[in-house]
């Protein structure tokens, strides 16, 4: 028993009357989003909802962040939509098993700790733009089903029950935290519709949500090569999306929770959770944003959390789908735009006078690309790509070379700043070979040689003594330096002149490095 209390996070400590309620304020939420999503692939309505259950439930047993919430994404539907009308459906239960098995080697071979390289202008733009897409995505309730703009009446109606929602989710919780904000509105609004008979579009009015227990399938594909390069380039790009947004996402929780998820656990269960999703007739998915933060703002922080949700998901599909089909969309409209005002950095904005320009580009491009593309992996690694480029611009600058003749005629530079690819132009530019003395000793004392760019650029300065005629030597050389030297023998010839009172400043080099 007590295994099992441990294995779902259970103890004293966690409120389970929050860990329920909040699990289906989640369910709720859940529902529109996984029909929409599926709706936007291609697909059925059920492998929108199919997945967000069995992502759900894997995750939140297994991941790596409890309280966190998974289900199917529009980041997902955006990368499979050409994929399902190409090849259909059992393609796409293919490539997100495929996926699946791609995430969770990327867990296993632990390399959910290279999400520490995205710089917080990314993180910033990612989050800000996410939640500009929750809130445009909320929209669509405000059009008819010709797609004009509501008017009149309706538009009134619609407006009044989503402020009112708005309104309780903002001030219930500053009169008690016994109940959850969201949960309240949901039934509060729910009520008035259906005692008054205000006429507004439901649940069911999207969609029927009407199934059973997900069903288990193997995708009917031709085991062939070809169908192998067909599916793993949505496959690949299915996973990377998948893992950026479910990493960050943990990222945010963490902050919000003051507490540390494990990113390889998550991504191990975000590739089981996809697999299964594949085989139990689901589209796939990753971390919801959104319903993770419904789930945090409603005080949730355990596991129980996030299986209520899939549990209850499933419930709804099952036996509840004629009740669930009459909640106001209304309602959920408001509540989305709630979590989209949430989420958004609105402290990003208030520093932007003090952040770098550099900065301030990353954040908005990543944004705008989050935005206008709806690709999330793509914006990421565009702002990972500016900032290390603008980081290795910064770094290239910040060599120095300061010059002097010592009392036997040797000409010293000492070079400060790391010699790299960016920096190695300007460690050129740094030395007169024509007019040196004979003998030149160039110092790193406050530098280290980083890479083989570096090693090709003292070969070249060899060289240009060599031909004067003047002999160069290398001094204060870290011990990893001097391995780079040693590795390189075959192409570049130095001096390297040993200081024997170099010991701690060459443990001081290694430990910086």
């Amino acid at each position: 028993m007590k295994q099992i209390l441990r294995l779902f996070n259970f103890s004293a400590k966690i409120n389970y009357k929050t860990e329920v309620l909040s699990g289906i304020t989640v369910a709720l939420a859940l529902v529109p989003e996984a029909v929409a999503f599926a709706i936007i692939a291609g697909l059925s309505p059920l492998t929108g909802l199919y997945a967000a259950v069995v992502m759900g439930f894997v995750t939140s047993v297994f991941g790596g962040r409890p309280g966190m919430i998974s289900g199917a994404t529009g980041a997902i539907a955006i990368v499979i939509v050409a994929l399902a009308k190409t090849h259909g459906i059992e393609y796409i239960f293919a490539t997100v098993i495929l996926a699946g098995i791609i995430q969770a080697l990327a867990g296993v071979l632990k390399l959910g700790k290279l999400i520490r390289l995205v710089p917080q202008p990314v993180v910033y733009g990612f989050v800000n733009g996410l939640a500009i897409i929750i809130f445009m995505s909320q929209l669509v309730q405000f059009k008819d089903e010709s797609g004009s703009w509501l008017n009149g009446t309706p538009l009134m109606i619609l407006l009044g029950l989503v402020m009112l929602t708005m309104l309780i989710i903002w001030g219930m919780p500053k009169l008690t935290k016994a109940f959850p904000a969201s949960l309240t509105a949901i039934l509060v609004v729910f009520g008035l519709v259906a005692l008054l008979g205000i006429d507004t579009r439901t649940v069911g009015d999207i969609a029927s949500i009407e199934g059973g227990f997900p069903p288990f399938h193997i995708p009917e594909i031709p085991i062939t090569i070809e169908t192998v390069l067909i599916i793993l380039p949505y496959a690949a790009i299915v996973a990377g999306v998948g893992l950026i947004e479910s990493l960050l996402t943990m990222n945010i929780v963490d902050e919000i929770t003051e507490t540390r998820g494990s990113g390889n656990k998550e991504a191990v269960a975000q590739g089981a959770a996809n697999i299964l999703s594949g085989f139990f007739s689901g589209m796939g998915g990753c971390a919801m944003i959104g319903q993770s933060l419904i789930n945090i703002s409603n005080g949730a922080r355990a596991r129980l959390s996030g299986i209520v949700a899939s549990l209850m998901l499933l419930v709804f599909v099952m036996f509840g789908s004629k009740l669930i089909e009459q909640v106001p969309m209304a309602a959920l409209t408001g509540l989305m735009i709630m979590v989209a005002i949430g989420t958004f950095e609105w402290a990003s904005l208030r520093t932007l006078t003090k952040m770098p320009k550099s900065d301030i580009f990353v954040m908005v491009m990543v944004t705008l690309v989050t935005v206008f593309l709806h690709n999330l992996a793509l914006a990421v690694i565009i702002g990972v790509i500016i900032s290390a480029l603008v980081f290795a611009w910064d770094n290239a600058r910040r060599i120095r070379a300061r010059k002097r003749i010592d009392e036997n005629g040797v000409k010293h530079y000492e070079i400060y700043g790391p010699l790299f690819f960016g920096s190695v132009s300007t460690f050129n530019e740094k030395f007169d070979v024509q007019n040196d003395p004979d003998e030149v000793i160039i110092d790193f004392k406050e530098s280290r040689v980083a890479d083989m760019s570096a090693i090709e650029a003292l070969n070249r300065i060899t060289e240009r003594y060599q031909k004067a005629g003047k002999k160069l030597h290398l001094k204060h050389l870290s011990r990893d330096c001097r391995l780079l030297l040693k590795n390189a023998k075959d192409i570049i010839d130095v001096n390297v002149i040993e200081d024997p009172t170099y010991k701690v400043m060459t443990n001081h080099i290694n430990n910086r490095s």
